[in-house]
């Protein structure tokens, strides 16, 4: 009998993989688990189909987020912050608070944690973050702190 794994089997192989069972390990078990599909053509047209339409998929998404990367590059966010007497900002400038921003001035939304700087800005100033948007895409984006 010939399967079609749904999901990962340890001593039989990896998701997508058409493999040769005996009937009663691939109906007693993997296909009534939920591990595997018969292997019929109908399902594995079905299967080779989803795997071009998630390629297809990945592909857009890696060109939308490389055109985030590019608009991200050129732009720069003022973020504006009381200070005190010494010239030092009262707190530091959050990652929550850099997304806000980029949110309100420029309408491009990101995920608080695809900022991925260390070190929390606490001083007034130009600032270059470090964005790290997904699939290996990473932009730059320029923060000018300014005092009230």
């Amino acid at each position: 009998m010939k399967v079609l794994l749904i999901k990962d089997v340890k001593s039989l192989g990896k998701a997508g993989e058409v493999k040769e069972v005996k009937p009663g390990y691939g109906q007693n078990f993997l296909i009534k688990k939920g591990f595997a599909k018969p292997a019929t053509p109908e399902i594995i047209a079905e299967h080779e189909a989803e795997i071009k339409r998630k390629e297809e998929e990945e592909k857009a998404e890696i060109a939308r987020l490389k055109q985030i990367a590019q608009k991200l590059d050129k732009l720069e966010v003022i973020i504006t912050k009381k200070v005190g007497n010494n010239g030092h900002l009262f707190g530091a400038i959050t990652k929550e608070e850099v997304a806000n921003a980029l949110k309100e001035q420029h309408g491009i939304e990101i995920d608080k944690k695809a900022i991925t700087d260390k070190t929390a800005i606490k001083t007034i100033g130009e600032h270059d973050l470090d964005l790290k948007l997904g699939h290996g895409i990473h932009a730059k984006l320029h923060v000018d702190v300014q005092g009230e």
